[in-house]
């Protein structure tokens, strides 16, 4: 039963990025608008290497392989993202309210992250064991 529930769990996860990372390529001009609207700078190489990233980590934690490693480095992107996008702070009203509840999931994503990395076995983690 563990077993089963951390492979859902992880595949859960990748779908997560999995499916975002595919509609950054898909549309395109939304994601470089609100980028933009957030005054991001390299707005194209950043989605881009953003897309192409968290596509690749789905499929490698799909395929269970360098999981601790692939979940600390979206871990990373999530913590990124969550300051650059979805900055309830400068938001007022429904805008707010839905920035802050996004800012909010994303902290569970991160936390499901570091988990799923910190039950990694070494062998399939990417990193030493200590």
């Amino acid at each position: 039963m563990n077993l089963a529930l951390i492979i859902s769990g992880r595949v859960l996860l990748a779908l997560y990025f999995l499916l975002p990372g595919i509609m950054k390529f898909v549309s395109w001009d939304m994601h470089l608008a609100l980028m933009a609207e957030h005054n991001m700078v390299m707005i194209p190489v950043l989605l881009a290497a953003a897309g192409a990233f968290e596509i690749l980590a789905a499929l490698a934690l799909m395929a269970n392989k360098y999981t601790a490693l692939v979940s600390l480095m979206l871990a990373g992107l999530v913590v990124l993202i969550n300051f650059s996008l979805h900055d309830f702070w400068n938001y007022s009203g429904i805008e707010g309210a839905h920035e802050m509840q996004n800012f909010i999931k994303n902290l569970a994503i991160l936390a499901g992250l570091l988990v799923l990395a910190g039950h990694s076995s070494p062998k399939e983690s990417g990193l030493k064991a200590n």
